[in-house]
C-alpha cells in the first residue's frame, strides 16, 4: 500500500547519473551542509521551497537530493552508509521499525510547541517501541466526496443507502458508494469500520488494544444485511465489491458518493466537483464515522547526521522547518498534499481539499501498522483478506457472519504476532 500512501511510484530503475553522483564522491566535505533525501515528487518540491528560503537553520546549507522514484529512494537508503547516506530522509512511516532496528535512524526530540501541532496518531506512525524518529509531514488518507448535484451532505450511512434505493432508477445510478482511490483493502477500510469492524482497535492513548475484538462477527453481519444486502441476501447494489470503473462513474454522475485519495483531488476539481463536499465516511449514527487509514510520511533523522557532525543542525531543521506551521505551509503550497501540522491545516493558503483531507484524518483516522496488517506466519494479510471478504458477501452470496468470523480469526492472529514488533 506504499503507492497509495506515498504518492506515485515509478520504475525501480534509478537515474544512473544521480546515484553515481553522490556515491562516487563524499557528500559531506563541508560540516555545515545538511543532506536531505526525498523521492521524485517531494524532492523537487522541497528544492523549490528551500530555494525560496534557505535560512531555516542559520549557519547551515540545506541540500535536497531527489531520487527517480520512491522505490529507488527506499533501495538507496537501505544500502546507505555514513559515507554516502543523508542526514535526513523523507520516507514512509513503515520505514521506522526497520531503520530503528538497523541503526540508521536516530531518535528525535521535538519542542513542546512543535509537538502540540500534531496528533498522537501522527507520532505513533513515526515511533518504534515508544521512541519517536521523525517529524510528520503529510497525511496519507482517503475521504468521501459526495455529488451535490445529486444529493445533499449525508449524516449517516443509512441516509446514503436510503437515497440510493429511492433514486437509483430515476437517476440511473449504477451504485451508491464506491471506492475510486486506494483499492478494496486500503481504500475500503473505512467501509468495514463504518459497519463495525477494523483490522485492530486503538486505545485512547494511541496503542493497539490486544483485548478488543476487531471484527465482532454478529454485529458486522447484521449491519451488512441491513445496509448492503436485499431481502434475498444478495447485494442491493449500494456498495460494489470492486473499485473498477468507480472514478469514471462518479465523475459521470451515476454514483452519488465516492471514496477518493488525497493524491488525486485535483482531478475532481477540474471536473467541477466542490471540495467542500469532502468528508469522512459517515457511520451508522449521527456524529460517527468510518475510520480510514490516516498515516503520515515523515522527515526522519539518521544516525549519519551525528557522524557527519551536523546532527544539531539537522535537529534544528526538523523543528524549525519540517515541524513548524510556516515550513509545512511553504512545502504543502507546492506539494499540495494535506499537511499533518494542525496549524498549517488552518492557513488561508492551504486549499479546501488539503484542509478537508486533513480534517478527515484527524476526526476519523486509523494508524496504518504494517507489522499487523502484513500478516503473520500461517495467517493472511489484511490486504488480501478484506477484498476477499467483499467478494464473498457481495458477489458469492456467502453468509456474512461466517465470513466475518473467519476474517476476525486471522486479524486476531495478526494482532497477537504484530504487537511485540511495535
Amino acid at each position: 500500500m506504499i503507492q497509495r500512501k506515498f504518492g506515485k511510484v515509478a520504475a525501480l530503475t534509478v537515474a544512473a547519473g544521480l546515484i553515481s553522483g553522490f556515491i562516487s564522491a563524499p557528500v559531506h566535505a563541508a560540516s555545515n551542509t545538511i543532506i536531505v533525501w526525498a523521492d521524485e515528487t517531494r524532492g523537487p518540491n522541497l528544492q523549490q521551497v528551500i530555494a525560496a528560503k534557505g535560512d531555516w537553520v542559520p549557519g547551515y546549507t540545506i541540500k535536497i537530493v531527489p531520487f527517480s522514484s520512491f522505490d529507488a529512494l527506499n533501495a538507496a537508503f537501505g544500502n546507505a552508509t555514513a559515507l554516502t547516506g543523508p542526514d535526513i530522509v523523507v520516507g514512509a512511516n513503515d520505514w521506522v521499525a526497520t531503520g530503528a532496528k538497523n541503526g540508521k535512524l536516530a531518535p528525535v526530540t521535538l519542542s513542546s510547541s512543535v509537538r502540540a501541532n500534531f496528533t498522537a496518531n501522527n507520532f505513533f506512525d513515526l515511533s518504534y517501541k515508544g521512541v519517536l524518529y521523525g517529524v510528520p509531514l503529510d497525511v496519507n488518507n482517503v475521504a468521501m466526496l459526495y455529488n451535490s448535484k445529486l444529493t445533499g451532505k449525508p449524516g449517516t450511512l443509512a441516509q446514503m443507502v436510503s437515497f440510493y434505493l429511492k433514486n437509483k432508477t430515476a437517476d440511473k445510478l449504477t451504485a451508491g458508494l464506491c471506492v475510486a482511490g486506494g483499492g478494496m483493502s486500503w481504500g475500503a477500510e473505512s467501509v468495514l469500520n463504518a459497519l463495525g469492524g477494523a483490522p485492530y482497535v486503538m486505545t485512547a492513548t494511541g496503542s493497539v488494544d490486544p483485548t478488543a475484538d476487531p471484527v465482532p462477527a454478529a454485529t458486522v453481519a447484521a449491519n451488512i444485511k441491513t445496509y448492503l444486502l436485499d431481502k434475498n441476501g444478495k447485494s442491493n447494489g449500494f456498495f460494489p465489491a470492486t473499485d473498477t470503473g468507480c472514478k469514471t462513474a462518479f465523475l459521470a454522475g451515476t454514483v452519488p458518493y465516492a471514496i477518493i485519495g488525497n493524491w488525486e483531488w485535483q482531478d475532481y476539481v477540474k471536473a467541477g466537483f466542490d471540495m467542500n463536499n469532502l468528508m469522512p465516511l459517515p457511520g451508522l449514527y449521527h456524529g460517527t464515522y468510518g475510520a480510514a487509514f490516516a498515516s503520515v510520511s515523515g522527515a526522519m533523522l539518521t544516525t549519519f547526521a551525528a557522524q557527519h557532525g551536523v546532527d544539531q543542525g539537522a535537529k534544528s531543521l526538523l523543528n524549525n522547518f519540517f515541524g513548524s506551521a510556516a515550513g509545512a505551509v511553504a512545502y504543502q503550497n507546492v506539494e499540495l498534499r494535506p499537511p499533518a501540522n494542525k496549524k498549517a491545516q488552518k492557513d488561508a493558503s492551504v486549499t479546501t481539499a488539503q484542509k478537508n483531507f486533513g480534517k478527515a484524518g484527524a476526526v476519523a483516522g486509523l494508524p496504518q501498522i504494517g507489522a499487523i496488517l502484513n500478516g503473520a506466519t500461517g495467517s493472511k494479510s489484511f490486504w488480501d483478506l478484506l477484498p476477499a471478504f467483499w467478494t464473498d458477501v457481495l458477489v458469492n452470496g456467502k453468509d456474512p457472519q461466517t465470513s466475518a468470523a473467519a476474517m476476525d480469526a486471522f486479524f486476531k492472529t495478526n494482532i497477537t504476532a504484530g504487537i511485540p514488533q511495535l
